[in-house]
């Protein structure tokens, strides 16, 4: 990415390319989250757990919390963004793991 730094822009469309630029990334970046957790649910249908795993939502959320405020952006925005994000998961993950017991549908050994 060679895009300025923030102090480096001097007109709005630099500030909105830049922002733009970092949406595409980071569009991306949670897409190839999905694909672990749609590998979740998979792998969660032939075990204990089930799609709300309250130690380990926990354990993401104090991660996360960590990190951002390292890198100087409010814990608070990171961790309201995380649970929603992993708020959606769960219930994609709930709905797979329903409709693959309704079905007897196994895609793990597709």
């Amino acid at each position: 990415m060679s895009r300025r730094q923030p102090q480096d822009c001097t007109e709005m469309s630099h500030v909105r390319e830049a922002i733009d630029e970092i949406d595409i990334h980071l569009v991306e970046l949670v897409a190839q989250r999905f694909g672990y957790v749609d590998r979740a649910w998979q792998l969660k249908q032939h075990g204990p757990e089930g799609a709300v795993v309250p130690w380990r939502i926990q354990q993401v959320i104090d991660k996360v919390r960590h990190h951002a405020d390292e890198k100087g952006l409010p814990p608070e925005l990171a961790e309201a963004m995380w649970r929603q994000m992993i708020g959606w998961f769960i219930q994609y993950e709930e709905e797979q793991l329903a409709r693959s017991a309704e079905s007897g549908d196994d895609k793990s050994s597709a």
